[in-house]
């Protein structure tokens, strides 16, 4: 079978340990992760990871039936990528001489649609937020004038049909109140 880019969809309650756990399945498996990120889901008390990975298909149903076996997991999910709305976000710290003695910089930052976001007289902040391929790309052309620091989050994604675990959440969150 071929790998392709999946996105899990972890809701969990918000638990010490889960984390550790959930890695240990992809570590078992011997399966890298291309980002995972965390956060409050729409539902109060019940929380999110989202998880990218390239595996095939029947590598990430055995996934997500072991995940949804720890105790704090309330449902899990996987998406393919033409199935989810996706995005990263990127900082690069830039020397702030640079942005008035390389004038082609300022076009850099134009045409790949990055934001400064903050000048000081040491330094000057892009963020970008778009597809990895985009991050990269930006990364690639500022790579040349020397990067001070680079920092890029994980996966954050949303689907493009209507999930119903809002209502089992929803349920969820009744229930333990």
């Amino acid at each position: 079978m071929k790998k392709e880019n999946f996105t899990l969809s972890v809701y969990t309650e918000n638990n010490i340990g889960l984390l550790n756990r959930i890695s240990a399945i992809f570590l078992k498996r011997h399966i890298n992760l291309d980002s995972m990120t965390a956060s409050q889901s729409e539902i109060k008390n019940v929380f999110r990871f989202t998880i990218a990975v390239k595996v095939t298909e029947e590598q990430v149903k055995k996934i997500v039936l072991q995940i949804e076996k720890q105790i704090e997991v309330i449902k899990a999910f996987y998406h393919k990528e033409e199935e989810i709305i996706y995005q990263e976000t990127a900082l690069f710290k830039v020397d702030s001489k640079l942005l008035f003695e390389e004038r082609q910089i300022q076009n850099v930052i134009k045409n790949s649609n990055a934001n400064i976001v903050t000048v000081t007289p040491e330094f000057f902040v892009i963020e970008k937020t778009g597809r990895r391929r985009e991050v990269e790309a930006l990364y690639h052309k500022l790579e040349p004038y020397g990067l001070m620091q680079f920092v890029r989050s994980g996966r954050i994604a949303i689907t493009k049909e209507k999930m119903d675990i809002s209502t089992l959440l929803e349920n969820f969150t009744e229930e333990t109140v």
